[in-house]
């Protein structure tokens, strides 16, 4: 089937959060059309939804940027939950991802995920490179609690701590910048940057990835959760976090992280927008 459902996620109020198209049954849809169907839609993911490869298992999704396909994302992953529970799915579920399956509960708009995936640290890039690509002065960038330093639970963001909400809210992105990281650092997404700002257990955060036709997404539900695991491992402690982002680009989300040992849970709600059927 051809039918679609565009949601967004991680909000509760149209016109917010971050806008996700769902392909509930995309098993008619021919392989090399999939990027294309993705780059026409133009958001920062698309997900196209099979039966499961195990049958215990409720779907197998797959997610692509405008770019790229990438084996997992946070806010496809809650958005897709949502949508195939308001399809009769749930509220218990279990999505195939290309990091493997992953266990959500979805209904009344909400979900959550929970991965157990190892926190990976594969890069430190250079605080004055980050800072280029962020259009900002090297003194906003923080390095008490971490420097700069690409982090991954499937997906690899550099992660930065900014010094206050006013230098959050004045990045510009500077995209010769982004492709000098990318050459020095390459990874999944091309040298994507989440830079936060922490004030006790709220957390401000924008996320550019502009060579992967991303200038800025309003949620980033994958980045939230590495948040999380690295905050925890660097305090030694559980964390509970709600997280605002796009509020600087009039999207604005929430996201709510919160570790166990290893474990990791994203939640959010998602409001259902759009119904289509590609007609091509």
């Amino acid at each position: 089937m051809r039918d679609y459902l565009v949601y967004d996620v991680f909000t509760d109020q149209p016109f917010g959060g971050n806008q996700l198209a769902v392909f509930p049954d995309a098993s008619d849809l021919a392989e090399n059309s999939l990027q294309a169907i993705a780059a026409e839609f133009n958001f920062s993911e698309v997900t196209f939804v099979y039966p499961p490869e195990n049958t215990a298992n409720t779907a197998k999704v797959r997610i692509f940027t405008p770019t790229m396909e990438v084996p997992f994302a946070g806010h496809p992953t809650i958005g897709t939950a949502v949508a195939l529970a308001d399809l009769g799915q749930g509220p218990d579920m279990v999505l195939e991802l290309g990091i493997g399956p992953l266990a959500c509960r979805a209904q009344n708009g909400s979900a959550q995920f929970t991965t157990s995936a190892a926190l990976e640290l594969t890069e430190r890039p250079d605080p004055n490179l980050v800072a280029r690509a962020l259009g900002l002065a090297q003194d906003a960038i923080l390095t008490t609690t971490h420097t700069p330093v690409m982090a991954s639970l499937g997906l690899a963001f550099t992660i930065s701590e900014l010094d206050c909400r006013d230098s959050l809210a004045a990045i510009q992105t500077d995209v010769a910048a982004f492709r000098e990281g990318n050459a020095t650092h390459p990874s999944g997404l091309d040298f994507a940057q989440f830079a936060y700002v922490r004030e006790g257990d709220v957390i401000h955060a924008r996320m550019f990835a502009p060579l992967d036709n991303i200038p800025e997404d309003p949620a980033t539900g994958s980045a939230c959760a590495t948040l999380g695991a690295l905050l925890a491992q660097l305090g030694g402690q559980d964390v509970t976090l709600r997280i605002h982002q796009g509020d600087d680009m009039g999207r604005p989300s929430v996201i709510g992280v919160s570790t166990e040992g290893p474990s990791v849970t994203v939640s959010g709600q998602a409001v259902k927008m759009k119904e289509g059927r590609l007609v091509f």
